[in-house]
């Protein structure tokens, strides 16, 4: 039990992928760049995301890698992994469905992503992009929907600038203020805990909705007897 929520914590902590003796080392570039198309792309959302981005950018301000590299190759590899994720919807998303839970993967992922962007329609790819969860499975359900590919293209490279570009240019901008300095570790646990605040309320509002159901169930078999 507590193995899993350990490894589940460094899954989420971005200085377990980057930081000193990290998984990707020294190679900062490209371990955000396969981490961002991994949660975008392979549908694998308990990876860091914003808190990931904005340490990157804070590398950047330390001269640890180049942020006029790192910003626009975040950005495109965003769009290319909501590609990936929008195809697999095209092709095979009516399973997802079906899927059984795992630890990795829960059907209402996909469900609530369905819901959202039923709400919010195209401009769904582009508010996605700064939900955890939502970002990985929006463009499934994009696929599954048939929404017209150009249309969808074209939120999603406005999504993945913000989203991808933005930031981490603000990491970068930050990165430099003494504040930030003494206060990284709060301020990264900071920026996880708001991105995954839209998850927490998700599965509040789920949780609350079987109870309502279970009690009208009980209510009614007690009437009834």
């Amino acid at each position: 039990m507590s193995t899993s929520v350990v490894a589940l914590g460094d899954f989420l902590d971005p200085w377990y992928w980057l930081g000193p003796g990290g998984v990707f080392g020294s190679a900062v570039l490209p371990g955000i760049l396969i981490i961002v198309f991994i949660e975008t792309g392979l549908l694998f959302p308990l990876l860091p995301g914003e808190s990931l981005l904005f340490t990157g950018g804070l590398l950047a301000s330390k001269g640890t890698i180049d942020i006029w590299v790192l910003a626009p190759a975040v950005a495109v590899v965003a769009v290319l992994g909501d590609q990936t994720g929008y195809f697999i919807g095209r092709r095979i998303g009516p399973a997802l469905f079906k899927k059984e839970d795992s630890r990795f993967f829960k059907k209402h992922y996909v469900t609530e992503s369905h819901a959202f962007f039923e709400k919010y329609g195209p401009w769904a790819i582009i508010l996605a992009r700064f939900a955890p969860f939502l970002r990985t499975f929006t463009p499934v359900v994009a696929g599954i929907s048939y929404m017209r590919y150009p249309v969808f293209l074209g939120f999603d490279i406005v999504g993945g600038t913000l989203w991808g570009g933005g930031v981490t240019t603000l990491g970068y901008f930050l990165g430099n203020v003494p504040f930030v300095h003494q206060n990284l570790e709060k301020i990264i646990l900071g920026i996880l805990f708001v991105s995954l605040m839209p998850a927490f309320i998700a599965a509040w509002k789920t949780y609350r909705s079987r109870r309502r159901g279970a009690n009208k169930e009980e209510s009614s078999d007690a009437s009834v007897d």
